[in-house]
């Protein structure tokens, strides 16, 4: 046991402390938590209240080596750094301080893309895509204001608004992930404006919700974006353990086929909707409420003259209706056929790649995906600014290969169908457990 292991919240810390592994994941309870970043032991059971990140992402890597998610999540190391110092309460024991091969091959990648100026972002490139979102606004209300709000007129503005709420759904991503600015806190600002003003959503709920999805890719209670057991189940564990305990009152064996019903059609319009409201209510965040305030009154403002209230109200939820199959596929593709586990706690770069996938690249597929379809390299670095992922994918294909680990790139069209295919596979599993234990 490490030297003044119990009671270090309360009593005098002696920094030349040193612990071992066991007495770091001892640390790992939902009022005491500790992690390792850079061999330092900080213990973070009264900040992770106040992490920005949200209290979960940081509760994920109790007890465990923290450095790579760490890294990965922010930019401006040094000024972190400043709050981390306080809660340091000792380091790494030197036989605990030893890295695998796989560890250390992945940190050097990340020093080497550093290096290779990788986490610059171009304005330019930031500046086209934003005003080809607004360019996108403006033409769709055009387009009801000269021809009328017929049919014809009304879905073509339908299809102009969709694609623009889907493009701003790409940047505000970036946004999120503080990839688009050099300063932090100009990506915050514009995060608001674009996910708020242009989305009506709140800030606070994506980085919520998404970072978990991040610090744990797929893994069961701690990524949100499979955590939907009461309506679908993934992965080939998940379906078997629900079996044998008899849960579950779905027709799982038939999610590949409800999923078309309840997934793409339903995620943006009833369930973010619903979430999102609870989240900014319940958290006290007013000032994103009031961008989402914002928001409608600009839509109501432009489309209540054109269609009255309750037809901008219509356009408004079938705008999020289409949105909503292009933004489910799209982010689906990546993971859902992928390995959905309990926490194993792998490492940074096996973690990763076991939990998501990537699409062909193309001029079409990188623009209509957000360059998503770099999920791997998304994932591994995800500050960096995506017009830079096809650049470090080749160095992430090579440490792939000497680790022995599967880099899988689909079409656009195979990804989506893998989604169908990976629900078949999860449900009948399920059945058939069920129906034979």
């Amino acid at each position: 046991m490490g030297k003044g292991q119990q009671g270090q919240s309360s009593t005098q810390v002696n920094l030349d402390d040193t612990y071992s592994w066991d007495d770091v994941k001892e640390h790992s309870s939902k009022t005491d938590k500790w992690v390792v970043i850079e061999n330092g032991v900080y213990d973070v059971s009264k900040w992770v209240t106040r992490h920005p990140g949200g209290f979960k992402v940081l509760s994920h890597y109790a007890g465990e080596d923290a450095t790579d998610a760490f890294v990965a999540f922010h930019p401006d190391k040094t000024k972190v750094k400043k709050y981390l110092k306080p809660l340091r309460i000792g380091f790494l024991s030197p036989e605990s301080s030893t890295k695998s091969e796989i560890v250390s091959d992945m940190r050097s990648l990340r020093t080497q893309a550093e290096e290779m100026g990788l986490f610059k972002p171009r304005m330019g490139f930031y500046a086209a895509h934003l005003a080809h979102i607004l360019a996108l606004e403006v033409l769709g209300w055009m387009v009801l204001w000269f021809y009328g709000t017929g049919w014809s007129p009304y879905l073509l503005a339908a299809a102009i608004l969709t694609t623009s709420q889907a493009q701003s759904g790409w940047f505000q991503h970036d946004l999120g992930h503080l990839s688009v600015f050099s300063q932090s806190r100009w990506n915050h600002w514009l995060h608001n404006f674009v996910i708020g003003g242009l989305k009506a959503a709140s800030a606070h709920w994506w980085n919520y919700r998404h970072f978990q999805h991040h610090a744990k890719p797929n893994i069961v209670k701690k990524d949100p974006d499979i955590t939907m057991p009461y309506l679908f189940l993934f992965g080939e564990k998940m379906p078997i353990k629900w079996a044998s305990q008899k849960r579950g009152f779905m027709p799982y064996n038939y999610q590949q086929g409800y999923f078309f019903l309840i997934g793409p059609p339903l995620l943006l319009p009833i369930y973010f909707h619903t979430e999102n409201l609870y989240h900014v209510i319940t958290k006290r965040i007013w000032t994103d409420l009031a961008w989402t305030v914002f928001f409608f009154v600009r839509w109501f403002y432009f489309y209540g003259p054109l269609l009255g209230g309750l037809g901008a109200l219509g356009l408004y939820m079938f705008v999020r209706f289409l949105e909503s199959h292009w933004f489910v596929w799209v982010t689906q593709m990546n993971h859902i056929p992928m390995e959905v586990d309990n926490d194993t706690q792998k490492d940074w770069l096996s973690l990763q790649l076991h939990a998501t996938c990537n699409v062909e690249p193309s001029a079409f597929n990188d623009w209509f995906t957000g360059h998503l379809n770099f999920q791997i390299e998304h994932h591994l670095f995800p500050t960096m600014p995506r017009h830079n992922y096809a650049k470090i994918a080749p160095h992430v294909k090579s440490l792939c290969i000497k680790h022995g680990l599967s880099y899988q790139t689909k079409t656009l069209l195979g990804a989506f169908t893998d989604i169908v295919r990976s629900l078949k596979s999860s449900g009948q599993l399920w059945y058939d457990a069920y129906h034979h234990t």
